[in-house]
């Protein structure tokens, strides 16, 4: 890696194509005005560096590059293939994905088939003529491959061929073993020949429909290992290659695990990670979305730190950030173990789909609050940036996330029982993770994320596997030997239900995990008015965290009817006609223990059993004491120095004793613990020591 990395990377993307004017040394002295020292480039721009088939025009590649340059400004390139241009489609059609809408229709970005042979034809041109001209030059320290790169829903003709010859090697030309897998016997979908194979499109089978989204899945890994080995036929070695990856977007923000891509898998084939993070901003801005993106990025590539590639600057008309704000962010981003912090875009665009999508200049293209605030928080890291680059952690809790529950859930959905929409709506696997994940952040717990093939479980304290549907009986015997060793699980409805194929097992349920929950079940149903009632542990816990006048506690959305062998019963359902019925159980197993909530329940009741969890497990420690009070987030730099960072999401004034000794970074003082800090609406400290 270049010695540019071994600074915070502060910057954005650069589109020199997009401006209504020659302005770039304009904008150049505006970057650094604001201590910007990395921007991004043409990982849009296909049209306009190939506007003819082998006609190729890198003029606004070379003048960025040359005004950079001289700048001494940094440069990451990107390959320009998730946005094709017209000539291409119009020449070759069968470029563009064919998906359950039919076929595709030129228009959008990320609409092609990432398989189709012309495409990949037309791809590795561009690819090879892009990095020959810019990977010699002295200002471009990496490569990014692609962008947000995912299937694109692709299911024509071609990638179920290719489905079909994955099958034929994963049940050894078995159709008799297939057809069993995934129970193609119902409503007569059995398949006695290959030839026979139907179109995929049309299943009602959920295990053949998730067996054929995890096949797109690997599309994607097999996409970016092509793009990454041709770029390093050309990047030196003292250049790195990246990859952008985002998440689902939910509630209109990135929200939780990606559907179309196992991130653990496809960041095998990048040096260093990469990611977007959008989030809401004013009065919810919560530091949430900015912890489970980068928590999940630093988790995929095994604790590495990663880029933040695109956030927000302005962004959406109801994201402009209140003052204070994009300094709490981008610190916020950092103290998760980000290396850059790079927005999307510099400029706002004039026209076009992203119109309102606002970069760090508005339309005026001249300062704003919102630029001149980056430029506080650029020279507070060009100041102070060697002690914050390079953050790593040691974390003791993980949390388990899976695709594959991911996917059929989507299939046998937690409220319906079937597929999204049939029967309304209903909450994801990702509402699950994230009900999970938040309530972890608010007591200031901060986590890896692992995969259901981590094999390494005992390097962690504490497991949760939220809504782990469908999994492999290797994966549940992991999870037995971690309690069994003395680790602390907790798990929750919707977990061990079915196989890696998403057939339900037809043994006690949860399958695998009865004796380690000490407890199993045969009936579920949606909670129609049921209450519940807590005992022992966790009704003091819960009673000395509650607010005056809060209800009582409630079960959400689906219940388990719980029937402990052997496990404590800390919560049953107050309903006449579920006396009896267990809703959340702590069991002591071998070393260890384990917990299981049967139902969903408040945020602040699922607080209360994460912290007798964490004390159980000996986790509980002074950032959980400062739990309400500020965000807590710690690691070691790059000086092998403990880094603390304390946060305040909130519009309201803050005063903290300081729980450790160190330099404050971003004033300079010296600071014992006890020392009462104050943190003004929306700010932060960043102690060193």
């Amino acid at each position: 890696m270049t010695e540019a990395m071994d600074k915070v990377l502060f910057g954005a993307a650069y589109y020199d194509e997009y401006m209504p004017s020659d302005r770039i040394d304009d904008d150049v002295a505006m970057m650094h005005a604001a201590s910007i020292n990395v921007v991004r480039i043409a990982e849009s721009t296909w049209s306009t560096l190939e506007p003819q088939p082998g006609v190729f025009d890198f003029t606004h590649v070379d003048r960025a590059l040359d005004a950079m340059e001289a700048a001494g400004i940094h440069v990451i390139v990107g390959t320009p293939t998730y946005a094709v241009p017209t000539w291409l489609v119009q020449s070759h059609p069968e470029v563009l994905a064919v998906t359950n809408a039919g076929e595709g229709r030129y228009g959008a970005r990320q609409i092609m088939d990432v398989t189709n042979p012309t495409f990949l034809f037309h791809a590795e041109r561009v690819i090879r003529r892009l990095l020959e001209h810019t990977a010699h030059r002295s200002g471009v320290i990496g490569f990014q491959i692609d962008n947000e790169t995912k299937y694109y829903g692709a299911a024509g003709t071609n990638v179920q061929r290719a489905f079909v010859k994955y099958l034929r090697a994963q049940f050894d030309d078995d159709l008799g073993a297939l057809n069993d897998a995934f129970g193609l016997a119902y409503w007569s979908n059995r398949i006695d020949a290959w030839e026979d194979f139907p179109d995929v499109r049309g299943t009602i089978n959920g295990s053949l429909a998730a067996e054929f989204d995890k096949f797109r899945r690997r599309l994607v890994e097999d996409y970016l290992g092509w793009q990454s080995g041709l770029v390093r036929e050309y990047a030196r070695e003292d250049q790195f290659v990246t990859q952008n990856f985002d998440f689902d977007w939910g509630p209109g923000w990135s929200y939780g695990l990606q559907p179309s891509v196992d991130h653990f898998k496809a960041a095998k084939t990048v040096d260093i990670a990469g990611v977007d993070i959008y989030h809401p901003t004013q009065s919810r801005l919560t530091g949430k979305e900015i912890a489970f993106g980068g928590d999940m990025t630093r988790s995929i590539k095994g604790g590495a730190n990663y880029l933040v590639l695109e956030t927000q600057a302005q962004g959406q008309p109801g994201w402009l950030p209140y003052p204070g704000q994009l300094r709490l962010q981008a610190f916020s981003h950092l103290a998760s173990g980000a290396d850059a912090v790079m927005y999307w875009h510099w400029h706002s665009i004039h026209n076009s789909f992203e119109t309102y999508w606002k970069g760090l200049l508005s339309h005026d293209l001249a300062s704003n609050p919102t630029y001149e605030e980056a430029g506080v928080f650029g020279a507070e890291v060009a100041r102070v940036g060697d002690s914050l680059v390079h953050l790593r952690k040691q974390n003791r809790v993980a949390v388990m996330v899976s695709n594959e529950s991911l996917t059929a859930l989507q299939w046998f959905t937690i409220e319906t029982g079937f597929i999204n929409g049939v029967f309304g709506s209903s909450i994801g696997y990702n509402d699950v993770l994230r009900w999970v994940y938040d309530a972890l952040f608010d007591l200031n717990v901060e986590v890896d994320f692992v995969s259901p093939d981590e094999e390494d479980l005992g390097r962690y304290a504490m497991v949760l596997a939220p809504a782990l549907y469908s999994a492999p009986e290797s994966t549940l015997h992991r999870l037995r030997d971690f309690v069994a060793g003395g680790g602390h699980l907790v798990t929750t409805f919707r977990s061990a239900v079915t196989n890696e194929h998403v057939k339900v097992w037809h043994d006690a349920q949860p399958h695998g995990l009865t004796d380690t929950l000490g407890l199993t079940y045969n009936q579920f149903t949606l909670p129609d008015g049921v209450g519940l009632t807590l005992h022992g542990d966790l009704a003091g816990t819960y009673a000395e965290g509650a607010t005056e006048g809060a209800e009582a506690p409630q079960a959400q959305k689906f219940m388990e009817l719980l029937q402990p062998t052997g496990a404590e019963v800390l919560a049953s359902y107050d309903h006449d006609a579920y006396r009896g019925d267990a809703a959340i159980t702590r069991h002591r197993a071998g070393q260890g223990t384990a917990w299981h909530l049967g139902t969903m329940t408040s945020p602040e009741l699922l607080s209360a059993v994460l912290e007798l969890a964490l004390r159980d497990a000996g986790l509980w420690a002074w950032p959980q004491d400062l739990a309400g009070a500020v965000t807590v987030r710690r690691g070691t730099n790059a000086q092998g120095r403990a880094v603390t960072y304390l946060l305040n999401y909130s519009a309201a004034l803050v005063e903290v004793a300081s729980p450790v000794s160190g330099r404050s970074l971003l004033d300079g003082t010296d600071v014992s613990a006890g020392d009462v800090l104050a943190l003004g609406p929306w700010g932060l400290a960043v102690l060193e020591g």
